[in-house]
């Protein structure tokens, strides 16, 4: 299972990489693989400006429907387009290609409550 060392992670299985003032948020390797075969991504939030917890969209897999939160809080600015007709690219490269919102940072402090690579593998390992 793959844990980036520069992404930033939340409890909720959600990772953070951050480009100057905008965030690229994704699913974790460990909850795709938990969700199993996505089938659907839905994001309806471009546009929005969403605090830290606020839903921002869903994953649909064969067997569930889990939401997606904000790990920070910003507005979200592009949706990934490629999501629309591959949504399986959340399972074959949830870090690269399988990227679902990037966002402008309201507050990039927001970002020193989020876990480490290694206190993520911690939580998921325990």
């Amino acid at each position: 299972m793959k844990i980036p060392a520069e992404l930033k992670y939340t409890q909720d299985h959600e990772w953070v990489r951050v480009e100057g003032d905008t965030a690229i948020i994704g699913v974790t390797d460990f909850a795709q693989g938990e969700l199993g075969d996505v089938v659907f991504v839905e994001i309806e939030t471009e546009g929005e400006h969403l605090g830290k917890g606020d839903t921002f969209g869903t994953v649909e897999a064969v067997k569930t429907v889990s939401d997606l939160f904000m790990p920070v809080g910003g507005q979200v600015v592009e949706v990934n387009p490629a999501l629309a007709d591959e949504p399986e690219l959340v399972n074959k490269d949830p870090y690269n290609a399988g990227w679902m919102i990037k966002i402008t940072l309201a507050d990039p402090l927001e970002l020193g409550e989020l876990l480490s690579a290694d206190d993520y593998r911690k939580m998921i390992e325990a």
